[in-house]
């Protein structure tokens, strides 16, 4: 494969985002260009505040957000979707939780209109998006706050979560896979999740259709603590058995129509182009 500048440069954000740092050389590897082109693009990102220089490679900004920019560079367009079908749901009064994900984080600017609407998060990105809505409760959970992510983990974190009940909660996952369930790439995130979705009176899965094909390493919940998933498209008719055989409702899109559509519960996916969404959850 022959890379664009653009393309290099997501492939080098991608790779220190999973990694915390990288080598020339496995760049050069990696993308099977020079060592020179690899140092060229690297200085170059290192100039935009992008990255920071080490010796032979580069390393995270120790002072940005590059974790949640690196991650926003991927399936922009489903997650969108996704954030759109998801906020769909939500309901004047409601007390909801949204993780930090970069997925959940697309509901943010389509929450305006709704009324006495309870958000508890873990995200300064979220909250100060959320901010500039009135009528907004927001509940901003405390801990140990990581820089990359502008996020909230750890203890304290947990302690104040012990102390909510009765929301509805809306997480993202790194991967999901039908014997693992959800799991994120991360223990500290996946830790915190599993007590939201354990306090929970409601789960709702929030994830592009290319997480249903990559497992991640750090479980969260198995599938019987899902009520509903939100995906920007059909899953695979294996997805679609397994589901249904989970009793757990779907909720997608429709190419690029914009319109999402509800399983009634117990009936599994159906075709996307008959049936209008159903807000009764």
């Amino acid at each position: 494969m022959v890379y664009s500048g653009k393309q290099r440069k997501d492939f080098i954000l991608k790779y220190i985002y999973r990694n915390g740092h990288v080598l020339v050389k496995d760049l050069a590897v990696e993308m099977a260009i020079s060592e020179a082109t690899v140092r060229r693009d690297l200085k170059i990102m290192a100039d935009a505040q992008e990255v920071e220089l080490i010796y032979g490679g580069a390393t995270l900004k120790r002072n940005g957000d590059f974790a949640f920019r690196s991650e926003n560079t991927r399936n922009v367009e489903a997650k969108r979707k996704v954030g759109e079908l998801a906020a769909g749901l939500i309901r004047d009064g409601d007390q909801i939780f949204l993780d930090s994900g970069t997925t959940t984080f697309q509901m943010a600017g389509l929450l305006k209109g709704k009324r006495n609407l309870s958000v508890i998060a873990n995200s300064i990105r979220l909250t100060e998006a959320l901010s500039v809505i009135p009528d907004v409760n927001i509940i901003m959970l405390g801990g140990q706050y990581r820089v990359d992510r502008m996020d909230t983990i750890g203890p304290l974190a947990m302690e104040a979560m012990e102390q909510l009940r009765g929301y509805r909660a809306f997480i993202g996952a790194d991967g999901v896979s039908m014997d693992f369930g959800l799991a994120a790439s991360d223990i500290e995130s996946s830790h915190l999740y599993r007590l939201v979705i354990r306090h929970a009176r409601e789960t709702i899965l929030v994830v592009d259709h290319t997480k249903f094909e990559a497992p991640s390493l750090y479980k969260i919940v198995d599938w019987d603590a899902v009520s509903t998933v939100v995906t920007d498209s059909m899953p695979s008719p294996a997805w679609v058995e397994f589901l249904k055989g989970k009793n757990i409702g779907v909720v997608c899109g429709s190419g690029n129509q914009g319109s999402g559509f509800r399983v009634p519960e117990g009936a599994g996916p159906v075709d996307a182009s008959q049936s209008p969404v159903s807000s009764n959850f």
